[in-house]
C-alpha cells in the first residue's frame, strides 16, 4: 500500500525527474574521466532504486556524508515529514485507522500525533483560565496543538532559549548543535559578529534560584565563551561589541 501511495505521489515523482536528471549529468563526468562522481553516481543510482519501490528517500537511512552530497538535489521526499491524524472524540484507542498511520510514520521514520479538531476547536474558544479544568475533564495534560508544536521541534531539530531583562522575556528558536554566536545571531547579526561571551543560566535554575540575584549566588550563572553549545531552556545575557 506504501508503495502505491507513494507512486502517485506528485513529490515522488518530482524526485524521480530529478534524480534522473543527475544521474546523467553525473555519467557524463565519470565518462569524461571524474573519479570524483563515482560515488555520487553511485549514490544516485540507489536513490533511484529506492523511488522505484515507490519508498520516500527519507526512508533510506542516509548517512550525514551522503545526505549532504545530495543536498544540492533539494529532493522533496528526503524532507522530514510529520503525519497529524484527526480523530472524532474518545476514537483515538484501537483506531485501526491511527495504527495504519502510526505503522506507516514509523516505517519512514516520520512523527504522528494524534487529534481532535473538534476538541481543539472548543479549547480555542474558552478563556485561558478555563482551559486546564476543560483538559483535566478529557484526562489531558495539554492541548492537542502543543503536541503539534512539540512534534515539529523534534522534527526540525529545533530548541528553545531565552533572554530576560527588567522589562521582557523572550523566547528564541535555535537548531540543536548552535554554539552561542549562531544562537545569538538570531537576536540580531551585531550580536553574532560582535560576540564576546554569554552568561548563562538554565531555566529551572533561574526558577529554583528565584531569579538572577539567586542563581549568581549559588553559582548557577556561568560565562560561556564561542564554542558553547547552546541547550534547551537556557536563559543567556549576550556580551557583544560592534
Amino acid at each position: 500500500m506504501q508503495a502505491a501511495v507513494l507512486l502517485d505521489d506528485p513529490a515522488a515523482r518530482a524526485d524521480e525527474e530529478v534524480v534522473d536528471r543527475a544521474i546523467d549529468r553525473y555519467e557524463r563526468r565519470t565518462r569524461a574521466g571524474d573519479k570524483q562522481a563515482d560515488a555520487m553516481t553511485a549514490l544516485l543510482l540507489r536513490l533511484r532504486e529506492h523511488l522505484d519501490r515507490g519508498e520516500p528517500v527519507r526512508s533510506m537511512g542516509l548517512t550525514g556524508n551522503e545526505r549532504a552530497m545530495v543536498r544540492e538535489l533539494q529532493l522533496l521526499t528526503l524532507k522530514p515529514t510529520m503525519y497529524v491524524a484527526n480523530v472524532d472524540e474518545g476514537s483515538d484507542a484501537d483506531n485501526p485507522h491511527v495504527e495504519a498511520v502510526a505503522t506507516h510514520g514509523v516505517s519512514e521514520g516520520a512523527d504522528v500525533v494524534v487529534v481532535c479538531a473538534a476538541i481543539e476547536a472548543e479549547i480555542a474558544q474558552l478563556a485561558e483560565a478555563d482551559k486546564g479544568e476543560f483538559l483535566a475533564e478529557l484526562g489531558e495534560s495539554e492541548p492537542g496543538l502543543d503536541r503539534v508544536i512539540r512534534a515539529a521541534y523534534h522534527m526540525l531539530d529545533l530548541g528553545t532559549f531565552f533572554t530576560s531583562g527588567d522589562k521582557q522575556v523572550r523566547a528564541w528558536t535555535f537548531r540543536h548543535g548552535m554554539r552561542a554566536p549562531q544562537a545569538a545571531g538570531r537576536i540580531h547579526t551585531d550580536f553574532e559578529h560582535g560576540f564576546i561571551r554569554a552568561e548563562v543560566v538554565s531555566y529551572d535554575d533561574f526558577i529554583a534560584c528565584s531569579g538572577e540575584a539567586g542563581a549568581k549566588e549559588a553559582g548557577k550563572w556561568r560565562l560561556e565563551g564561542k564554542d558553547y553549545l547552546v541547550v534547551e531552556g537556557d536563559i543567556i545575557f549576550f556580551r557583544f561589541n560592534v
